[in-house]
Order: C-alpha cells, then sequence, then structure tokens
C-alpha cells in the first residue's frame, strides 16, 4: 500500500513539474497569427528577461522564458541593442535574437537634388523630404564655405562665402538625424568625385580658375534645356568673351530677381547686381545654380562654333544659333512666331 501511495505521489510531482514546464518554457503569452509586422521598442538597459517578455507579450516569440534560456545557452545576453524594430509576429528565438543582436534598421530618407536647383530649393527639398531645417542649411550653404575648405580648399575667397555650384545635384539617401552640416559635406563630397571625372586642365588652359569653370557650367545648366546644346551654348559664351562682348544672358538676372521669368523686360536688365551681365563684363562673380556632370563637361569643352547669340526658338527649349547681328535678329523674329511679343 505505501508503494502505490509513493508511486501516486510521485506520478502527481511528475505532471506538476511537466505542467510547470511547460507553462514556463513552452506555452505562448500571445496567440497571434504568425508573420503579422509588429514594432518593437527595446530601452537602454534591458535585461533578457524583459525583452523576452515584451517580445512574447508582442506574439515575436511563444515563450519569454525559453526566450531567456536561448539568450543564455548563446552567451549573448550583452549583445541585445536597443532601439526600434520592425519584427513579424511567429519570428522565433534564433531569428529574433540574431535580429536583437544586430541592431535596428537605419532609417534613411532618398532625396533627389535636380540639376540647376539654386541653394533656396535644395534647402526646401531636404526639409521636405529628410527633415534638415530649411534655415539651418540655408545658413550654412549661403554663407558658410570657410567651414568647408579645409577639405574642399576650392571654396576658399568663395564669392561671399557660398557654396552654389558645388553642392552636386544627384539622388541621396540621407540617414535619420543627419544634420544639415552632414548634408553639405556628403554633396561635397560628391562634387569632388564628379569633377575628377572632368578634363579641368582644358578650362584652365582657357585662363579660368575651378570655381570660374563651374560657374560657366551652371549659366549652360540654366540656358540649355535640350542636351546637345550645351557645348553649343559654352562656345557663345567663350567667344563672347574673347571679344570682350558682354555675356547679356537672361539666367544671370533671374538669379538674384523673385520668380521665375519667361523673358525680363528691359527695366529688369537694367537691375544693379553684380550677376547682371548685360552691365558687367566678364563672368557672375559666382555660380548661378548647381550644375550637372553634362554641363561641367560641356563648360571645359565648348564646341568649336564662331556664334555669339542664341534664341529661344522651340517650345522644346530649343534654340537657333547665329554668329551675325542679321541672323540674331531674323532668329529673334522666329521667337516672336513662335511665342508671341
Amino acid at each position: 500500500m505505501a508503494g502505490a501511495t509513493l508511486a501516486v505521489v510521485v506520478v502527481v510531482l511528475a505532471v506538476a513539474l511537466y505542467a510547470a514546464w511547460w507553462q514556463t518554457f513552452v506555452r505562448s503569452a500571445a496567440s497571434v497569427d504568425p508573420g503579422r509586422p509588429v514594432g518593437v521598442t527595446i530601452a537602454p538597459g534591458m535585461g533578457s528577461e524583459e525583452i523576452g517578455k515584451l517580445l512574447a507579450s508582442k506574439g515575436v516569440v511563444a515563450n519569454a522564458a525559453m526566450f531567456r534560456w536561448k539568450v543564455r545557452e548563446a552567451g549573448v545576453g550583452g549583445e541585445l541593442r536597443a532601439g526600434s524594430y520592425e519584427l513579424t509576429t511567429g519570428l522565433g528565438y534564433a531569428a529574433a535574437i540574431a535580429a536583437l543582436r544586430k541592431g535596428p534598421a537605419i532609417a534613411y530618407s532618398t532625396v533627389t537634388i535636380p540639376e540647376g536647383f539654386v541653394i533656396e530649393q535644395i534647402a526646401t527639398r531636404f526639409e521636405q523630404q529628410a527633415g534638415i531645417p530649411s534655415a539651418e542649411f540655408l545658413a550654412l550653404a549661403k554663407s558658410g564655405a570657410a567651414q568647408f575648405a579645409a577639405e574642399h580648399p576650392y571654396l576658399a575667397g568663395a564669392y561671399q562665402g557660398s557654396l552654389e555650384g558645388f553642392l552636386f545635384p544627384k539622388t541621396y539617401r540621407v540617414k535619420a538625424g543627419s544634420t544639415a552640416k552632414d548634408v553639405i559635406e556628403m554633396m561635397l563630397d560628391q562634387f569632388d568625385r564628379e569633377i575628377a571625372t572632368v578634363n579641368v586642365t582644358a578650362g584652365q588652359s582657357r585662363g579660368l580658375t575651378l570655381p570660374q569653370i563651374v560657374t560657366v557650367a551652371s549659366i549652360i545648366e540654366r540656358e540649355a534645356k535640350v542636351a546637345g546644346e550645351r557645348p553649343l551654348v559654352s562656345s557663345v559664351i567663350y567667344n563672347r568673351l574673347a571679344r570682350k562682348m558682354l555675356l547679356q544672358i537672361c539666367s544671370t538676372v533671374d538669379y538674384v530677381l523673385p520668380g521665375d521669368h519667361f523673358r525680363l523686360t528691359n527695366a529688369q536688365t537694367r537691375t544693379e547686381t553684380p550677376y547682371n551681365t548685360y552691365l558687367h563684363p566678364g563672368l557672375t562673380p559666382g555660380p548661378i545654380a548647381n550644375p550637372g556632370l553634362a554641363s561641367l563637361k560641356a563648360a571645359v569643352e565648348p564646341a568649336d562654333t564662331d556664334y555669339l547669340y542664341y534664341v529661344l526658338t522651340g517650345k522644346d527649349g530649343s534654340h537657333t544659333f547665329a554668329s551675325t547681328d542679321a541672323e540674331f535678329a531674323r532668329a529673334r523674329a522666329k521667337s516672336k512666331q513662335v511665342f508671341g511679343e
């Protein structure tokens, strides 16, 4: 009889132990469908026990205690990283531990800066799409060139400290938490990579500095709407400079005027500004936009022409090029036919 009683006690204890084991290590703390995305935030200082409970409550793992045991078995308790994660329900212990050891995914914003954008447009685009404060960006980009000149010597002596022309237009991945300075350094580094593919020596042989080459490229960028015309516009600039002619290019004046203008009025062409090439000889004191690679190459490789003029005559943005006053007059008449007075 005593033996039977002992056997019953053993069975009861075994059942109780199994129930405790199942309750502790097997039973799921959350009944959810597997594969559903779920956000989990691991706070700094949380241990594997707290993390396990959180993951189990979200349905990421089946059991908090089993998660803790798996972490201890692997000896990685000090490697679970705080942060916000996008996990899935039913992920499992091994995968959950691997994700927490790797750390949260870094959030990025993708921002595309088109060729020909000016600083104000770039600042607005980064604020809208990456949360970089526009005011912070403008403060550096419009007058902070000296802060970047050590790494980018061509910025030394930049007109009014402006970075205009050197913020290379491209698609950028901006890491969450980046500052305006971070973004500007990224754009200047990209400019360095791009300009290394340009035959700058050819421009320098014409007596131009790198900033002046970029200035020519920026004018080309704003003037040429058809890709094949970039070298032609470049040739007009150089031909007029060689003849000591005023450039008389509308986009240089438009740079300082508010809004966009299809045609400048006579009064606007008399606007007093160092950028007005109707009034002042030579190039503008600095770039008027941020040119792309094609315009930079056109600035050092102009077409071999005797053109001195170009007039917008096509609704696709194409121009008629002219070498004489008579040809120029005919091109202007054609432009009026296409676009009206």
